[in-house]
């Protein structure tokens, strides 16, 4: 790779996640430029790939990724695709940015941890964007210098304004409860234990048959709990919070407090209504990193070993939802790549 070029990256999948990439590599961050578009809908690319001057839409990840001018792999497609695209980018030995989560499963979550190590170095960052929120960012620098003391415990909010018409009761685990795993694992350096999911009574908000809120309840491996209140359909916006708890003091994030007006005999401030609106920033530092670090020849934040840990969690969270119960988390021991 030419380092004095900007990186050539395919965007792999075209919905809103990927399309919001493409706005972001083609007019926030610097150092990259998007060269291919890839979805199985062959419209939705070339109309994606038509904003952006020398992109070509593709159908097949394989011949993206064989392209002359594709140096860097971003996967924003429908989870269970990932397997099967990051070990085409393994082929060609190419720097991936895939988003959560790694695979659906921890069985193919292994796979991929096995083909990368094959190769001898990391190839991978996995997108658990809230390491590079800056809210997420300060808490994790004041937890560092042990000014609080242990952390003994960490409360979770996690709220959508309405789920998607697809979602299932186990997805609010799998696709929402994953990112407070990570920030779990991040913030207080332990691994997760085991899990326990409670089942307050289903918000009428909820449509029928959805399990909506849940309380999860993580035991970490240094004597921590992290609980985690997930729910989808609260109707009101999206928030995001996280509050720790240690031996000599507390601290929080995520209150939205950046302006608070007082005006016409009330007071308060605006709440988000989605994750692109909360995490922007976050999602703008995370590419801006991962661009940096390619293009040095490096490979930085979460790994595949993340990635593989978070679904394990998380199959081992969704058991507990369907079974009851305290469920242990099982893992393999951790590869020297990774450590």
């Amino acid at each position: 790779m030419n380092r004095r070029k900007p990186l050539g990256i395919a965007v792999i999948g075209a919905g809103r996640m990927g399309t919001d990439h493409v706005r972001r590599i083609h007019e926030v961050t610097s150092g990259a430029r998007v060269a291919a578009v890839v979805d199985v809908d062959t419209e939705r690319a070339k109309a994606l790939a038509a904003r952006v001057d020398g992109c070509t839409a593709y159908t097949d990840p394989a011949a993206a990724m064989t392209a002359a001018d594709v140096d860097a792999v971003l996967i924003a497609s429908p989870g269970p695709a990932h397997e099967a695209d990051l070990l085409i980018a393994f082929e060609h030995d190419l720097p991936v940015l895939c988003e959560k989560p790694l695979t659906s499963d921890a069985a193919s979550a292994l796979r991929v941890l096995e083909a990368e190590q094959r190769l001898g170095h990391r190839r991978v960052q996995v997108g658990f964007m809230r390491r590079f929120d800056p809210e997420y960012a300060k808490l994790k620098a004041l937890l560092t210098t042990g000014q609080l003391g242990r952390p003994l415990m960490l409360h979770n909010r996690h709220r959508n304004v309405a789920s998607p018409p697809f979602f299932t009761s186990s997805m609010l685990i799998s696709d929402s409860v994953a990112h407070e795993v990570d920030a779990t694992r991040w913030l207080l350096g332990h691994e997760i234990a085991a899990v326990t999911v409670l089942r307050p009574a289903a918000s009428a908000g909820a449509p029928k048959g959805l399990c909506d809120p849940q309380f999860v309840v993580l035991e970490t491996d240094g004597g921590a709990l992290s609980d985690v209140e997930i729910f989808v359909n609260c109707g009101f916006g999206y928030q995001v919070q996280a509050e720790v708890v240690c031996e000599r003091g507390t601290a929080r994030v995520g209150d939205g407090n950046a302006l608070v007006t007082n005006m016409a005999g009330r007071w308060g401030g605006t709440i988000a209504q989605d994750w692109s609106e909360r995490f922007e920033t976050a999602y703008d530092r995370e590419i801006q990193t991962w661009i940096d670090a390619t293009r040095r020849g490096e490979v930085t934040g979460p790994s595949s070993w993340d990635g593989y840990v978070a679904a394990a969690v998380c199959e081992a969270g969704v058991r507990a939802l369907e079974e009851g119960g305290r469920v242990e988390v099982a893992l393999m021991e951790k590869p020297a790549l990774y450590r």
